[in-house]
Parts: C-alpha cells; sequence; structure tokens
C-alpha cells in the first residue's frame, strides 16, 4: 500500500498546491529530508523541497523542519508544494498587467474582468499567465509547471487583486499563508434585495453540485462538500439591491456567489446562481428596462477582490492593497443611486 495515505482535496484556491501526509517506515535508515522526499514525491525537485522547508511547509511530528532534518522511522510528515506539472505547453504573449505593487519577492495584480487566470483545457491562450510569461523571464518552475508564480486565483468574470510570487520562497510561504487563512481577503458585490441586519456569516459547507457538476452547491448538514465561512457586512443600501463586503475565512470555488444565493442574496447578474434575472422589484415594463439596462452596464457577476492583506514573505511586514472598483461596478452602482433617489417609495420592499 501506498504511503501517500491522506492526499486532501482542495479548495479553488488550495487546489493550486498539494498536502501530502504520510508516516515514515519502521525501517527507513537515516536520511535528510529533503532527499527523502525528493525520492518519495516524484517529479518534485530538490530546490522545491528546500524552499517548502525554508517556508515551514514541511512538518514533522507536528513542528516545522529545515532541509537538514534527518528523517527518523514512524516519523509523522505533513508537506505543501505546488501543484503537479503542466501537461501542455505554455505561450508567452504580450497581454497587459495592471500592476500595483512589485518587488523582488511579489507583485501585485488588478485583474479586470474577463480574463481567465490560467490556462485550461477551453483556454489555453489569452490568460493572465500566459501575460506574466511574457512580461517577466524567472518565475517559480516556469518550464515546469501551468501556472508559474500563482498563489491563487479569482473567477474569469470576477474582477480584483491577486498575489504572484516571483521566488520559490515567496511561492511556499504565500502558500502556507492561503493555507493557515492568515492572510486578508476582502470583496465587494452587488446582490439582490436588502438586509435586516448589518452584517453577518454564513458558515456552510460548500462543493461540487449532485445534481450539475459545472456549479456549486451548499450542504448545510455538512455530509458534502467543504467547510466554508463568509462574513458579510452592508456598504450601501438600494432597496432592491444591496452593495456589501464579503470577507473570507475559507476560499472554496464560488464561495461568495453560492453562500449569498443560499441565503436568498444571488449576486447581480450572476448567470450560474440565478442573478441574472429580476429577484427582487416587480416586472412591470420600466423596470424590467431599467434592470435589462443595468445587466448591459455589468454583463458579469458584480464581485470585485477589493482588498488584499498579506505578510511579505522576505521582510515579514504586513502589506495591505485595495483596488478601485472597475468602471463597469461603478457604472452599475451610480444607475443604482439615482433610481433609490428617484423612486424612493419603490425601491422599499
Amino acid at each position: 500500500m501506498d504511503d501517500l495515505t491522506d492526499l486532501i482535496e482542495k479548495d479553488s484556491e488550495q487546489e493550486l498546491f498539494e498536502h501530502h501526509r504520510f508516516t515514515v517506515d519502521p525501517g527507513q535508515d537515516l536520511l535528510r529530508i529533503d532527499k527523502y522526499l525528493q525520492y518519495k514525491l516524484s517529479g518534485i525537485s530538490r530546490t522545491k523541497i528546500q524552499a517548502a522547508a525554508d517556508a515551514g511547509n514541511i512538518v514533522v511530528n507536528d513542528k516545522p523542519v529545515k532541509p537538514s532534518y534527518n528523517v527518523k522511522p514512524k516519523d509523522v510528515i505533513a508537506i505543501l508544494l505546488p501543484h503537479p506539472p503542466k501537461v501542455f505547453e505554455l505561450i508567452a504573449e504580450p497581454i497587459p498587467l495592471n500592476i500595483i505593487y512589485e518587488d523582488d519577492a511579489l507583485l501585485i495584480v488588478n485583474k479586470p474582468p474577463g480574463l481567465v487566470v490560467h490556462p485550461g483545457y477551453n483556454n489555453f491562450t489569452g490568460t493572465l499567465v500566459n501575460g506574466l510569461l511574457y512580461h517577466f523571464e524567472h518565475l517559480p518552475n516556469k518550464n515546469g509547471d501551468d501556472r508559474p508564480g500563482l498563489v491563487h486565483r479569482i473567477d474569469k468574470d470576477t474582477s480584483g487583486l491577486l498575489v504572484i510570487a516571483k521566488t520559490e520562497f515567496a511561492l511556499a510561504h504565500l502558500a502556507k499563508q492561503f493555507y493557515d487563512r492568515t492572510n486578508d481577503r476582502r470583496y465587494y458585490a452587488v446582490v439582490w434585495g436588502d438586509f435586516e441586519q448589518e452584517e453577518g456569516t454564513i458558515t456552510c459547507n460548500v462543493g461540487r453540485s449532485l445534481r450539475d457538476r459545472k456549479v456549486m452547491d451548499v450542504f448545510p448538514d455538512g455530509d458534502n462538500g467543504k467547510h466554508a465561512v463568509t462574513h458579510w457586512r452592508v456598504i450601501e443600501r438600494f432597496g432592491y439591491v444591496t452593495l456589501i463586503e464579503c470577507k473570507l475565512e475559507t476560499g472554496r470555488t464560488h464561495q461568495i456567489r453560492i453562500h449569498m444565493k443560499s441565503i436568498g442574496h444571488p449576486l447581480f447578474n450572476d448567470s450560474s446562481y440565478g442573478g441574472n434575472r429580476i429577484v427582487k422589484g416587480t416586472s412591470f415594463t420600466k423596470y424590467k428596462q431599467f434592470i435589462d439596462n443595468c445587466f448591459d452596464l455589468c454583463p458579469r457577476q458584480a464581485l470585485h477582490a477589493k482588498t488584499l492583506g498579506i505578510k511579505h514573505p522576505t521582510t515579514g511586514h504586513w502589506m495591505e492593497f485595495t483596488s478601485e472598483l472597475p468602471d463597469d461596478m461603478q457604472a452599475l452602482l451610480e444607475k443604482w443611486r439615482n433610481y433609490a433617489v428617484s423612486r424612493p417609495h419603490e425601491t422599499e420592499e
């Protein structure tokens, strides 16, 4: 039986990394852990293993160890590493990048809506990663991974901030922050309906829908999916829709989108989760035309990754970045502000 007994299923961000946990054989001779893991985990370079150890991502018997640690029989080893290598060739493309911060270890990119983060079987080119390859000569595992430098990702039609690692150590260090949930991620979303409270928390397992594998679903009883927590607070009310801030504790696929749908507040114009129709308000002709115009202004789910807080992998300093809402969401909000002012009684429901 293989010693890799605990390959953990990942969420939308953590699936960029793999977590192995196993116990050393009783008859194992003393051996440096970087050499041991290179033997145990085929296809993983010793450099990558050493970077993981330096970042505290190799734990033996619940304690971080250095690459020089000698494994002993029955040691329990856990390691967090970037995902397995690519299965297709990456192409560098001159895709413009909105870089709001950069140093020797990392960069922060403000992704526009409509840009896919990394290549996949339906998007081999035209992604953020293709642009990164064009603009940066050196990225972690540039020649052996389909997601070089990526620490996390956001949906194609979600805009906002992403951190990109420029070194193996930065990649390992940032990956652990996301895995341990020690970073800070805040999103702005326009959702259908009004709220009785000013803030709240949604705790509900999220996983692939049992009816449609293309979308996610919530599982209140916990028998399916993965634990997910979203904190929300009201920013601005418009009656039929509300601007909220969502703070993530976990990073499950479509977490905000499916969590908000689960409490009756799907994201505005979210075609996957029922937000691309009139959810609140009547269907009289003028109102329907107004909503159609709003959909045209923001032809995607109204979701923006606005704030990103991380500990710098080299200096250890806390860094926080914010980005303005993109033009389509700003135009949408302005249209709703004007509507709420001109029809105050209609929007009280």
